[in-house]
């Protein structure tokens, strides 16, 4: 399965465009390489979100055959660490 279809069908992100972005923009990692949002991920595999407030590393439990609802979308996946991240100011 896409990168971006997981992150979204997992619920981590609400949109696809959403996920791609983040992939395209390079706020994910999978096992430790930054990824795109077409690359296949598989089971096992760890992911590193930038979410921009929050870092949150998850890992693959289970790779869905197709869409699945609410309820089953936190069993995909199981969070490794959350860091919550300080927003920078910038002064000009």
């Amino acid at each position: 399965m896409r990168l971006d279809q997981f992150i979204k069908i997992s619920r981590i992100v609400k949109r696809r465009t959403i996920a791609k972005a983040i992939c395209d923009d390079g706020r994910v990692k999978v096992n430790g390489y930054v990824a795109k949002a077409g690359k296949e991920v598989h089971e096992g595999d760890i992911l590193r979100l930038n979410l921009k407030s929050t870092i949150l590393t998850c890992r693959i439990l289970t790779i869905p055959k197709g869409n699945v609802n609410a309820n089953q979308a936190y069993t995909l996946y199981e969070i490794v660490s959350e860091e919550k991240i300080e927003p920078t100011s910038q002064t000009n």
